[in-house]
């Protein structure tokens, strides 16, 4: 019991707290339009300094705090199955997850250094930097948004690994040397910051729809919904625009198998090229699917990487069976397709993404020039996801180049190039 109560003193909770608030800051100041580089710099580079020289039980806390206030909106997926009330054990869970997470780092850290027969303080901290630096490998269950570099995405320093892995040897050696000259290491991280005068594409329109995750499976409304799309389409047409991009499952039925929904985009498709999301069904196993009607040509691109327990359970097939059972009626998982898919659309080749799988490094595989996603961001409004959605894509863009087409429900769509947001 008295080892239990070390992990709950003052110190230890609001040094945890704390530091979690300094490495979370970079997501709410965005949330909130009050980034600055300078801000994100000192901020993140605290944290860092901060938890490297914090011991066992703060790293416990601070993974807790962290898993709360970078995914407490996870549990919010809830309240459209009818279990609101199991909102506040969601986000409990995913805090002690990731504190127990942070907590391995620093015991297997302070344990390996308890068995060398040297006593330093350099290896406790060495190790636990090399904890940080692998963490962004560690995806549970599949999930893959917690990438500690993310923390300098619009900071002055660059969010590559070679860039990370230096900012904390300069912080370990700076602490064990209690020399802060290491810290000018740091200086050869420095990344400049993104141009401000990209334009736009005028060709494209990218479209943005506010429709609720109950109003978008009520079938009786599906009438009306559909009649606003197929206006949203004329307007694109009247405005001379090239390509129209819809969101994420924004028509939500079987697409292939409704041969009036199909008739009516073809048609309008002589006009206009138009990429949308909608389901698919091959006689077997429903896909979450985008569709890309172009040139008289209909390609369906099924997604590749799936969300975990939201359309695929990741847990042993015992388990999975009975979580579907009980909190998806029954409903079967989806199936992902095996291969990313590249579409051309006049001189533009695109790599097709729907919502999670544009934040996982397999979609980036050959360094993809274009990408085009689909998301539906309802099922958590409202709330900070589509903000560190934005920041997951904004890093792959710095990191592969690739610029990002992204149209989405319940927030506002945008395109990601060189750097930049351009609402």
């Amino acid at each position: 019991m008295n080892k239990i109560r070390q992990y709950f003193t003052t110190f230890v909770l609001t040094r945890g707290f704390f530091i979690a608030l300094l490495s979370s800051a970079f997501i709410y100041l965005e949330h909130w339009g009050l980034s600055h580089p300078l801000i994100h710099t000192i901020f993140a580079l605290s944290s860092l300094f901060l938890l490297l020289q914090s011991n066992t039980k703060v790293w416990f806390w601070f993974g807790v705090f962290t898993g709360a206030l970078w995914f407490w909106w996870i549990a919010l997926s809830l309240q459209h199955y009818g279990y609101a009330w199991g909102i506040p054990v969601g986000v409990s869970l995913i805090a002690l997850g990731y504190g127990i997470i942070f907590w391995s780092i620093a015991k297997i850290a302070s344990f390996i250094t308890s068995s060398l027969p040297i006593h330093s303080t350099f290896f406790p901290i060495l190790l636990k930097a090399l904890g940080l630096l692998g963490l962004s490998y560690f995806h549970p269950f599949g999930f893959d948004w917690l990438k500690p570099e993310l923390i300098f995405i619009q900071s002055y320093i660059g969010i590559e690994k070679w860039q990370y892995a230096l900012v904390l040897i300069a912080i370990v050696f700076t602490q064990w040397r209690q020399n802060f000259s290491y810290l000018l290491l740091i200086l050869l991280t420095y990344q400049p910051s993104a141009q401000t005068h990209i334009k736009e594409n005028q060709t494209i329109a990218l479209i943005s729809t506010q429709t609720s995750v109950e109003d978008k499976w009520n079938t009786t409304l599906h009438p009306t919904q559909f009649k606003k799309l197929f206006k949203i389409i004329d307007t694109a047409i009247e405005e001379n625009k090239t390509l129209i991009v819809l969101p994420e499952s924004v028509f939500p039925t079987f697409i292939n198998r409704s041969q009036q929904l199909m008739d009516t985009l073809k048609e309008k498709a002589k006009h206009i090229s138009i990429v949308t999301g909608g389901l698919y069904w091959d006689g077997k196993t429903p896909r979450n699917s985008t569709y890309i009607f172009t040139h008289g040509k209909v390609t369906v691109a099924n997604k590749v990487v799936l969300v975990p327990f939201g359309e695929s359970n990741p847990l042993p097939d015992f388990l999975s069976k009975w979580v579907n059972d009980i909190f998806y009626d029954g409903a079967i998982d989806y199936e992902a397709s095996t291969d990313v898919t590249d579409y051309q659309i006049d001189d533009k080749t695109y790599r097709n993404a729907i919502c999670f799988e544009a934040t996982s490094e397999k979609l980036y595989i050959g360094h993809p020039e274009n990408m085009i996603v689909l998301s539906n961001n309802g099922w958590f409004h409202p709330s900070i996801e589509p903000t560190l959605q934005k920041l997951l894509l904004l890093y792959y863009n710095k990191k592969y180049g690739t610029t990002i087409y992204h149209s989405v429900n319940m927030s506002k769509s945008y395109v990601i190039k060189d750097g930049n947001v351009i609402q």
